[in-house]
């Protein structure tokens, strides 16, 4: 029972998820080929709800469930990290058409060959894991 809110929550963001076609392939091809602005209104609206959200936790000094306050720690600013980085996340995005979220919601919807993709997350985790010491950060 204590982890019912995460399912609740998992499924919630699998049928959003859905209904905004945000896993199909087909979509998320476009975005890369800037053929349709479809996916760049998910993340812009993404992006927009987070500062928002950011904001009012910072304003008004918001706690989470157990009473704790909610801290910002602020990230390191380093450019090599966020361009590598980010360019192998949007390689793998552009190759896979799936990133992270939306390829376990596929899985949901049987597309059984999105396994592939997952496999090679999660053995690309492992690997950064096991190197992480010795890139920049």
């Amino acid at each position: 029972m204590k982890g019912l809110k995460f399912i609740l929550a998992g499924i919630l963001f699998g049928i959003v998820m859905s209904k905004s076609e945000a896993i199909s392939w087909f979509r998320i091809q476009e975005m890369f080929r800037f053929q349709s602005f479809h996916m760049y209104g998910i993340i812009g609206t993404a992006v927009v709800l987070g500062i928002i959200i950011t904001y009012v936790i910072k304003k008004y000094k918001l706690r989470d469930f157990q009473g704790n306050p909610i801290v910002f720690i602020p990230k390191e600013k380093s450019v090599p990290r966020y361009l590598i980085g980010g360019t192998i996340f949007g390689l793998g995005w552009a190759l896979t058409g799936a990133c992270p979220g939306p390829m376990f919601v596929n899985i949901g919807f049987q597309y059984w060959s999105i396994l592939i993709a997952v496999v090679g997350a999660i053995a690309g985790t492992f690997l950064y894991g096991a190197i992480k010491d010795s890139l920049p950060h």
